[in-house]
């Protein structure tokens, strides 16, 4: 690893005055370097199907690519059509289409025939809305049965009835039938063994269903497996694909939940001392516009460069922070801050400005943060 990443200083922008602020800056060299430990950590890239919906722009995609992985997920019609812009080979919509959706995915199979998109089902209307506008439009969609394994948001349960529905899914006209998709965002336990021992139970039910299914004789399923938190657990199970999303980016409240996965943080938020509002008070351009603000206060963003400020108060467009007595921050003074959840910070930009070894490079535009791009 280069001495960029090594050095305790490894964020600040040689130019930074150029930049206005607030913005979101990626440094290139970390997310390369967290790709690589990505597949390091797993024994075949092929199990790789990594989420975008962290990063939502197409030059983390392409590195992805560069790097031998060929499989991804996403939440949005929009991040699936900046895969297919990419030319990803396979893509799944980690989304159970409905009414117009279901009209511009199969616009997206239309102009991307390079790519094989798949979607999720999790009950018998929506599987025959999608398959008859499959039909009506003469072409094949592929559906992965979505499982309910403790998420409680979406997905059938394990049990009788998603094995009734997957048989369902293999016979019907227009479909074909991919497998299960199971995650677990509620496994965030910051114990390994807890987190690990919850998967155990989730994997106990996966593998009861497949072998259900291979029993009746019906199409064999991939399954595709967990997130983020849980993903070390996953990628020793040989027979699943595995989606991690954060590992590109990372972030502070990984950083500091997860700390058996050793992943660089490399995306901040930069910002400005605008005001100096009292002796021990000073107020950044860091609002709830800039930076993701679904935690409490003192849960948004830490301060790399400023660590023992504390948060006061924010607003649409403004960060008021404590600071000790006798600080020496002056008016333009830049701050470098650490997200505590990045996936929602990045889709709060329209660009990130990419920095290699501490100088501006270019700017990487999040073109899948919006909900339309063409389709």
């Amino acid at each position: 690893m280069n001495k960029v990443m090594n050095a305790e200083n490894w964020y600040e922008v040689a130019d930074a005055g150029k930049i206005d602020s607030p913005a979101l800056l990626f440094y290139e060299d970390r997310i390369v370097e967290n790709i690589s430990r990505l597949k390091k950590s797993i024994t075949d890239t092929s199990r790789l199907r990594p989420h975008v919906k962290t990063h939502k722009c197409r030059e983390v995609t392409l590195l992805m690519l560069e790097a031998g992985i060929t499989r991804f997920k996403c939440a949005t019609i929009a991040e699936a059509e900046m895969l297919g812009m990419c030319n990803v080979p396979d893509i799944l919509l980690a989304y159970q289409p409905l009414g117009p959706k279901i009209d511009r995915l199969i616009s997206l199979i239309r102009r991307y025939p390079d790519s094989s998109f798949s979607c999720l089902v999790d009950n018998e209307v929506s599987l025959q809305a999608i398959a008859t506008a499959a039909l009506n439009a003469e072409t094949t969609i592929g559906l992965f049965l979505d499982l309910n394994v403790g998420m409680n948001r979406t997905g059938i349960r394990p049990g009788e009835a998603a094995l009734t529905l997957y048989g369902q899914l293999c016979q019907q006209p227009g479909i074909r039938a991919m497998g299960f998709h199971a995650y677990d965002g509620h496994v965030h336990d910051s114990s390994p063994e807890l987190r690990q021992g919850k998967v155990a139970q989730i994997l106990q039910s996966l593998y009861l269903l497949r072998d259900q299914v291979c029993l009746k004789g019906l199409i064999t399923p991939i399954i595709v497996a967990g997130g983020t938190p849980t993903y070390p657990f996953y990628a020793m199970e040989n027979e699943l694909e595995c989606s991690p999303g954060t590992f590109a980016l990372w972030d502070k409240g990984y950083q500091d939940a997860f700390i058996e996965q050793d992943y660089l943080t490399a995306a901040l938020v930069l910002t400005r001392v605008i005001s100096l509002t009292e002796q021990t008070k000073i107020t950044v351009d860091l609002g709830h516009k800039a930076v993701a603000a679904e935690n409490e206060l003192q849960r948004r963003v830490f301060f790399l460069n400023a660590p023992d400020l504390r948060v006061l108060a924010q607003s649409e467009e403004h960060l008021v922070l404590e600071a000790p007595e006798g600080h020496s921050f002056r008016i333009g003074d830049v701050l470098y801050g650490l997200p505590v959840h990045i996936c929602p910070t990045v889709a709060l930009y329209e660009t990130a400005m990419n920095v290699v070894h501490g100088q501006l490079k270019n700017e990487w535009k999040i073109i899948s943060r919006d909900r339309k791009i063409n389709i």
